[in-house]
Formats: structure tokens, sequence, C-alpha cells
């Protein structure tokens, strides 16, 4: 899985947002992401499994194996929930 083309990652006003390159309309799909959130959706920017993007976040901030995989279930079912991901 990965992110869909048409999104970026920007830092407004000391936040990270990810908003549409101009293809996407859909202001509704804008969202705001802490720490974690930045980087897993970089991590994410390529083809990745959810074992891989669970080891890379254990690997990043030094958690444990259970945290992290709720962790990353939760932030990718976000993302399918509002179109952000292309599963291939």
């Amino acid at each position: 899985m990965k992110i869909k083309d048409g999104f970026i990652l920007r830092s407004v006003a000391g936040r990270t947002v990810v908003i549409s390159d101009g293809e996407v309309l859909n202001l509704n799909l804008l969202i705001g992401l802490n720490d974690t959130g930045k980087f897993l959706w970089e991590q994410l920017g390529k083809e990745i499994t959810v074992e891989e993007l669970k080891n890379a976040l254990m690997e990043e901030y030094d958690v444990e194996e259970g945290l992290a995989h709720k962790d990353v279930m939760t932030f990718i079912d976000n993302l399918k929930k509002n179109g952000f991901l292309e599963e291939t």
C-alpha cells in the first residue's frame, strides 16, 4: 500500500498538514498530522507493507511491538476511511 498521488505534506503555521496538489479538490480530505503521523505518511510515500511500517515505527520511536501495531493500524484505517491510500 502507499499514499495515492495528489497529496503532499506542508508545514503551515508550525503544523504539518496534508493538502491537495491541485488535482484532488475534495477539501474534506485535508488533515493535520502529529510527528508520528508525519513519519508514517512519509513511509507510505513508497510501496510498503503493514509489517514494514510497524518495524519502521518501532525503530524510529523505540516503542514496543503491540503499541506500534495498534498505532499503525489506527493510522491506516483512518487513511483508508478518508480515501488517502492506494492498495496494490
